[in-house]
């Protein structure tokens, strides 16, 4: 089809390219820009362009009749080319949509997708980039949705589920070769089978905003794996797609949702508002930083040179009411559009940042709070950046819940023996009440992991005590040095029955303790297969069988325990309570809701969690002291009691009196090759008795009698 002769004046907003039917209106903000085109591309590459005809407030736009889905667009913005003041416009340069919603192709690392001449950011580059750059896609917003409804899964009955799009399905023998490593290939039967017997009720996937493989990866022959380098917020990854990039890959994630919602999981995006692709001066013009650099991006006192709290050589400017707007405007439309259930907003301490220091209160988190969108979806922060006074744990608001950084650390510490962990484990496993409830939250403010996609596997974490990451090519230095994992005995693979027995035992002390402790437990993908990165913590730059899922030697046994373990969580209260324990008798009760034992059966004293070597608790879970959430609601469950022991050695553990049950049954015992006991073949041990409890274990009892 010919392209059109004229172009209306159109409207402002809604902001991008939106198709109504007949034709599509362009709209872009720049507050520098003197003129603005948009260009369209055939199949052949061949570009026709148009300027936009009218200004509104900053915002030009135009209106083309007979342009639909599937057209390839960017944009061309004319404006002054001032580095040294931050203004690096350049019309030599094609542009990619902010609110562009799907995009087509890759960038082809030239020297025309740089504003600049080679290493001198302040001479401009005259090359065009048309040849080398993606295209903004305009799409169709039709999708039958049918009786789609989000699963609205209560924060404290959540399990979630970290995965990576392509990682999870890239070797799976069940997914049709076609399909793996897609959005559709998600979709498959057999995959949510899987999440189904893991009673997960929401995945969290790594970053789908359409992203950039970095230049000094593909110099190296490797791809920006993990995807966080955003460059489109409204647009899923092209790369994702099994059925096409012209807009496919909309209706392709789209499916992907409708199916999750009607197995009950929820779809959370792993979101990067922190940065984007630009990288910093010296790097390439892709988008916001030939639109408007200085309104979308923190510049530094020299404002030639850009701030960067997240590592990635530039940091977006939350401080603009127009940066303000295109998050907000992202986040709407990936809830209302595309019908996700929630974000996990990587670097979150940086969105925060006002001047320098974190404000808890910035404009982000104010718009949030009062939006009637987003206010009523998941929100999880990984609360932290790399700049001073970054470490946030603890510090968000109450809509928030929290990657909590210092479970994870206080867990892996405990199980590896280090000394003084009892306290803070205590803490820990009842929700962190001493990080979150000052602020209002409840114990499903703690997003309880103990790994994640950035560091070792599980199954790494009981192998190695060093990181092995010489494949990212940048001399074993990337990468956290200081893991708090214990390889066993020895570093990596080894024969040896008794160092793959103890890890296996430590494997299950780790996801036992992860899935009876109080708030949201987080499994990272392929760790109930037993997936190793061979020591590798840092893979991000890793497309290849190193990250990806392994299901032919998938652990079998490990991923049943893993089920059960969730099973056993999700039909007990007591164990994913709403609220915090009190520590003291409710309504009548003789015993409290939650108690502390040592091992000779007493109950816990402030002596006793002053010894720096204890390395053994027990906690009594109390089934008729759980909290009603409305007027005349009783809720009861079973009492049970938790031992963990992380000694080397085993111990004659004596159960509570009489007071707390007359006896109690064995449910779990991770030091058994079939840990989960059936209720008909538990022993019964009686109140005040001993049961040994071995090195490296834990052990869960159920109340039998009152």
């Amino acid at each position: 089809m010919a392209p059109p002769a004229k172009i209306a004046p159109g409207r402002p907003y809604p902001l991008g390219a939106t198709y109504d039917g007949i034709g599509t209106n362009f709209s872009l903000f720049s507050g520098l820009a003197e003129r603005v085109e948009v260009c369209l591309y055939d199949d052949r590459g061949r570009e026709t362009r148009y300027t936009l005809p009218d200004e509104t407030a900053q915002i030009h736009h135009g209106y083309l009749i007979g342009v639909g889905p599937g057209q390839r667009y960017g944009f061309r913005v004319h404006g002054p080319w001032r580095p040294s003041e931050g203004l690096r416009c350049n019309p030599d340069k094609l542009l990619l949509d902010p609110y562009g919603k799907a995009v087509h192709g890759e960038v082809r690392w030239q020297r025309s997708v740089f504003g600049h001449q080679a290493q001198d950011d302040l001479r401009q580059s005259r090359a065009d980039s048309a040849s080398a750059m993606p295209k903004s896609v305009v799409i169709s917003p039709y999708f039958d949705w049918g009786n789609d409804r989000p699963p609205g899964t209560p924060w404290h009955e959540t399990i979630v589920y970290e995965m990576h799009v392509k990682g999870f399905t890239a070797r799976h023998p069940e997914v049709p070769r076609e399909l793996r490593g897609t959005y559709a290939g998600l979709t498959h039967p057999a995959v949510v089978d899987h999440l189904k017997s893991l009673q997960v009720t929401a995945i969290e996937l790594q970053p789908v905003h359409q992203f950039i493989h970095d230049h000094a990866l593909v110099e190296r022959g490797l791809r920006n794996y993990w995807g966080y380098n955003s460059i489109c917020y409204l647009a899923p990854h092209n790369g994702y797609s099994s059925a096409g990039a012209l807009g496919e890959q909309v209706q392709e994630f789209k499916q992907l949702v409708k199916v999750m919602h009607a197995a009950g999981i929820e779809v959370i995006l792993d979101v990067v508002y922190n940065h984007t692709a630009e990288g910093n001066h010296l790097g390439p013009m892709l988008s916001l930083k030939g639109i408007d650099n200085p309104n979308y991006y923190r510049l530094a006192p020299d404002p030639r040179y850009y701030v960067d709290y997240t590592g990635t050589g530039n940091t977006l400017n939350v401080r603009q009411p127009h940066t303000l707007q295109l998050l907000m405007d992202s986040l709407r439309y990936w809830v209302l559009d595309m019908h996700v259930d929630g974000f996990r907003f990587d670097l979150a301490a940086s969105l925060a940042r006002t001047l320098h220091e974190v404000d808890r209160l910035s404009a982000f988190f104010d718009l949030i709070q009062q939006d009637p969108v987003i206010n009523q979806v998941k929100l999880i922060a990984e609360p932290w950046d790399i700049a001073e006074g970054g470490y946030q744990v603890g510090n968000f608001p109450p809509l928030w819940s929290e990657w909590n950084g210092r479970y994870r650390d206080c867990v892996r510490d405990y199980w590896r023996g280090e000394d003084q962990t009892l306290p803070e484990l205590a803490a820990r496993l009842t929700g962190s009440s001493d990080l979150y409830e000052h602020t209002g939250r409840r114990p499903w403010a703690s997003i309880n992991f103990v790994t994640c996609h950035d560091g070792f596997t599980l199954a790494d974490l009981v192998s190695y005590n060093e990181k092995h990451n010489e494949a990212n090519g940048e001399e074993n230095r990337d990468g956290e040095s200081h893991n708090r994992s214990w390889n066993c005995g020895v570093e990596g693979p080894s024969e040896d029955p008794e160092v793959l027995e103890l890890r296996r035992r430590q494997t299950r002390n780790l996801l036992a303790t992860l899935m009876l402790s109080q708030g949201v437990p987080m499994l990272l993908a392929g760790d109930e297969l037993g997936r190793t990165q061979q020591g590798n913590n840092n893979a991000y730059c890793q497309d290849n069988e190193l990250s990806w899922l392994e299901w032919e030697t998938a652990d079998e046994a490990l991923c049943r325990f893993v089920g059960k373990l969730a099973e056993l969580r999700a039909q007990h209260p007591v164990l994913h309570r709403r609220r915090w324990f009190q520590g003291r008798p409710l309504h009548g009760e003789r015993v409290s809701d939650i108690a502390w034992f040592s091992h000779g059966g007493s109950e816990m004293t402030e002596e006793d969690w002053q010894v720096s070597f204890a390395k053994s608790v027990g906690m009594f879970l109390n089934g008729d002291e759980i909290p009603p959430e409305s007027l005349g609601e009783h809720r009861i469950d079973d009492s049970f009691f938790v031992i963990l022991n992380a000694w080397e050695e085993g111990l004659d553990w004596v159960l509570p009196d009489g007071r707390f049950a007359s006896s109690w049954r064995l449910v779990l015992d991770t030091a058994l090759e079939e840990p989960f006991v059936e209720a008909g073949e538990s022993e019964l041990v009686p109140a005040g008795a001993a049961r040994r409890v071995e090195g490296r274990s834990v052990v869960v009892l159920v109340r039998a009698e009152r």
